[in-house]
């Protein structure tokens, strides 16, 4: 699952990539409920799938929700990030899953790996992070078995963790800056998928509230915040860039970042297709 916009870009160091992987566990932990959700929609429609493709793995979350979800399956987690594949086997193990998830680690800017027909790939918050997604949707095609199913899943925005008035909006005039510079951008991904070869195309949202303990919820805040900051430099207005280097500051004490009140709201779109 990624991210936020971030997951797949080229260069990233290891502490930013230590600091990706930290918000993607966050994610899973706090918003994870929409993985119910959307991996029983997928179950639903390729009940019997015994070979599934997380395309951008990520930390691992996707992949480990599709295991528990499809416990005949092998799950292939991809990924070209090998520290992000290590840490998804290193959670397969831990939950006794490691039979059954193996990680293939891939550029799918440059090619689609040799992984074999799947029935089922997972793209979750990755396809529109590709140079050239519709190429990848042509390659996911001809990777699923006949009768095989794609889910793509983005997020509807950016996570939101501040009251809608706090400081007349500022959290919606952050994510409108983000936006911007291309931050979780992704079209309807319908059309593409039609294009690609594919039919049956279907559509539901996922909305989603938080569900954990006020210290997960303010440890994914503060970490989600704090990668948004370098981001709005010199973007952002210089009074809302103070407000939040405000919010960081001191671990989010005495902030709507902290405590029980903290409610974290965000939400997904799935697109289910059908290869013929």
């Amino acid at each position: 699952m990624t991210e936020h916009g971030h997951h797949h870009h080229p260069g990233h160091a290891h502490q930013h990539e230590g600091n990706l992987a930290e918000v993607l566990d966050l994610d899973a932990q706090v918003l994870g409920s929409y993985l119910d959700g959307a991996t029983a929609w997928a179950a639903e429609r390729a009940p019997a799938a015994e070979t599934i493709v997380d395309v951008g793995a990520g930390s691992g979350a996707g992949t480990l929700a599709l295991a528990g979800r499809f416990p005949r399956a092998e799950v292939v987690a991809l990924d070209k990030s090998a520290d992000m594949l290590a840490r998804t086997l290193n959670a397969a193990r831990a939950q006794g899953l490691a039979g059954r998830v193996r990680a293939v680690e891939a550029d799918l800017n440059q090619s689609w790996p040799a992984v074999g027909g799947a029935d089922l790939i997972w793209a979750s918050s990755s396809l529109h992070e590709l140079a050239d997604a519709q190429r990848t949707m042509r390659d996911m095609f001809a990777a699923l078995q006949p009768g095989g199913l794609l889910v793509v899943v983005e997020m509807d925005g950016l996570p939101r963790f501040l009251p809608d008035n706090f400081h007349d909006g500022l959290e919606s005039r952050l994510h409108a800056l983000l936006a911007g510079q291309g931050w979780n951008s992704h079209p309807d991904w319908r059309p593409g998928l039609e294009k690609a070869g594919f039919a049956e195309v279907e559509q539901r949202a996922f909305p989603t509230v938080g569900r954990s303990t006020p210290d997960l919820a303010s440890r994914y805040a503060l970490a989600f915040l704090g990668r948004m900051a370098p981001a709005l430099d010199g973007v952002a207005d210089a009074g809302d860039l103070a407000v939040l280097r405000s919010l960081l500051a001191d671990g989010g004490k005495d902030t709507p970042l902290v405590g029980p009140d903290l409610v974290v709201r965000g939400s997904r779109t799935a697109w289910a297709a059908r290869k013929p």
